[in-house]
């Protein structure tokens, strides 16, 4: 009989209930849209959306009610950038596909080949209020690391929701030391390997291949060189991002997001005009290196102040598959340092649905926007907070992972 209930229990948290209709009832709701926060908020669910936000809904016949009695109703978080669900055990050989080291592959690296929505870090990242996340492996030997995927943390096998979404790209001291170990060296490099992409696959079957691609990396590499998708680059310092902004103006077809950006808020008034958006780290403030000199705290409120889309994630170099659901803590030394608490969530919300092209799907509680609704036992951006609830598509997640099983199993108190 025990063995059966650990059976049951498990089947219940593989395969969670079917999208239902559900109505959340009270709650201070954020809507992340033009209503704002409403207070005494409700949220309609039916069939995986959201069917009406607002006060004083009334319950369909048949809808499940959830009271929230006050607490935050917030959209679902969204991790800007992840190696969630590459790893399993990030030190490791076999458990690991975030770490890439290959001359063969570099651009063509495909993330979403090698999600796997099962990783305990994916439940444990959702228990943090995460339903999605943008992931890609990690490279050390081009400065392409590869294509990311956008994900669900819904835990089910298609959770890969979008492929191909970006290419990551390093344009700074570390594209520098992946391409002869000068700045010198990385544009002409870059340049190279879109004119390489964009003649393919006339030049690689005439024989000649290309200047800097090999003809896998050129075949994935083409359609963000003819401007179908979204570079996202690691650079920190404010020539770097010069150097991106006045790129980008010579080729308005390209579209680019900036991972890293420690010194942006010196180009902010440049990055808003040129409409660039940058994903950043608020605690990036030490001068670690050369490109980081003008680290500091306020960057993020800094550059909302003058209009720039920001997002917010851990560094480049900190990136982790466990780690994404830190998201939700930078986002709060963010508002402590200045960044207004509406942005502050949004920039782990709204902000990386649309970098990433699914804002209008995801980040917002409006009506037919994907019903990834998280409630709260306080504020989602003090770390003493935590979901109560999670709904991923509509769909209700248990609140469960190894850990919390765990704990549950060697704490006696918590089974009397």
């Amino acid at each position: 009989m025990r063995m059966l209930s650990a059976l049951v229990m498990a089947f219940a948290i593989a395969t969670p209930a079917l999208a239902e209709t559900v109505l959340i009832r009270d709650g201070r709701v954020v809507t992340n849209g033009a209503a704002g926060i409403i207070e005494n908020g409700d949220v309609l669910i039916v069939d995986g959306r959201i069917s009406a936000v607002g006060a004083n809904i009334a319950a369909p016949r048949g809808a499940r009610v959830v009271e929230a009695r006050g607490a935050f109703v917030t959209p679902g978080a969204f991790a800007a950038m992840s190696e969630l669900g590459l790893s399993e055990i990030s030190g490791s050989g076999a458990p690991n596909d975030a770490d890439m080291d290959s001359d063969l592959v570099a651009a063509a690296a495909d993330s979403s080949a090698a999600f796997n929505p099962t990783v305990t870090a994916v439940a444990v990242t959702r228990l943090e209020g995460v339903t999605r996340a943008a992931i890609a492996p990690s490279s050390t030997s081009s400065m392409f690391g590869g294509r990311g995927a956008l994900v669900s943390l819904g835990g089910e096998p298609d959770s890969v929701f979008r492929s191909n979404a970006f290419m990551i790209v390093e344009l700074g001291e570390t594209g520098a030391n992946r391409v002869g170990g000068s700045r010198a060296a990385v544009w002409p490099a870059f340049e190279a390997a879109l004119r390489d992409a964009r003649e393919y696959p006339s030049r690689y079957r005439s024989g000649q291949g290309g200047a800097v691609l090999n003809e896998i990396d050129a075949q994935a590499l083409q359609p963000f060189a003819r401007g179908q998708g979204l570079f996202l680059v690691h650079a920190e310092s404010a020539a770097d991002i010069r150097r991106i902004i006045r790129y980008q103006r010579a080729n308005p077809s390209l579209r680019f997001a900036i991972h890293g950006a420690a010194e942006a808020w010196q180009v902010a008034d440049e990055l808003a005009a040129a409409r660039i958006p940058v994903i950043i780290d608020p605690l990036s403030n030490l001068p670690d290196r050369f490109e980081r000199l003008s680290a500091r705290l306020d960057n993020a409120a800094l550059l909302h102040a003058a209009g720039v889309t920001i997002a917010i994630a851990p560094a480049p170099g900190t990136v982790d598959a466990h780690q994404a659901r830190l998201a939700l803590q930078l986002a709060g030394n963010a508002v402590a340092n200045g960044l207004p608490w509406n942005a502050a969530f949004a920039a782990i919300s709204r902000t990386p649905a649309e970098i990433f092209g699914v804002g209008g799907q995801l980040g917002r509680l409006e009506r037919n926007y994907l019903a990834d609704v998280v409630i709260w036992d306080g504020d989602p951006l003090q770390v003493t907070s935590a979901p109560t609830a999670v709904f991923i598509d509509g769909v209700e997640q248990p609140l469960v992972s190894r850990q919390t099983r765990l704990r549950d199993r060697y704490n006696p108190t918590r089974n009397r």
